[in-house]
């Protein structure tokens, strides 16, 4: 029993990097990157689509974004949805594709951008303890001999640990990314 424990916290605790690298991605650095428009969302004929599922989106040059949509006739709705998304960007509409030059990145948004990489290392971080939390009631539940509880209570722990290690190497490597100019 005990040993389902385990890898029932690990799976958890591999879905919560999964989904904080998924954020970080989001984050832009200053540099053209398709996946920051991950969650823009366009009203396709009154659907709300993904930006991805509508468009391909290319990377020309390093500070530039390109769009060009499968439907010509949803442009001004992507054109839209873009302006609506706050990312800072300004979309220029050509008529058959959009381009997006991203404006290099000034001091005080670096710092913000870096608060903000911050705060979704805290979420990450306490979605792994939630994983652990869930864990020790799962182990409180089977009334395991108090011996094996407390090294469930340890591996559960160790695991926290190389987690938490984890996000704090990816916060470092993303906040060096920022503060590069």
């Amino acid at each position: 029993m005990d040993e389902m424990i385990i890898p029932l916290v690990k799976e958890k605790m591999d879905k919560a990097i999964e989904s904080y690298q998924q954020r970080l991605k989001t984050v832009r650095a200053g540099r053209a990157n398709p996946s920051s428009l991950d969650g823009v969302m366009a009203s396709y004929y009154g659907v709300m689509t993904p930006l991805k599922q509508l468009a391909t989106i290319s990377v020309p040059e390093a500070t530039q974004l390109l769009i060009k949509p499968f439907d010509k006739g949803c442009l001004k709705d992507i054109e839209k949805a873009i302006f609506e998304s706050n990312l800072g960007y300004t979309p220029n509409n050509d008529g058959e594709s959009i381009r997006i030059v991203i404006p290099p990145l000034t001091e005080e948004r670096r710092k913000e951008l870096t608060k903000q990489v911050k705060a979704i290392a805290e979420d990450a971080k306490v979605s792994i303890r939630n994983a652990r939390h869930e864990g020790l009631d799962e182990a409180k539940k089977q009334e395991l001999p108090e011996d094996l509880e407390k090294q469930l209570e340890k591996e559960i722990q160790d695991l926290v640990n190389n987690y938490n290690k984890k996000i704090e190497d990816l916060l470092k490597e993303k906040e060096q990314e920022l503060l590069t100019v």
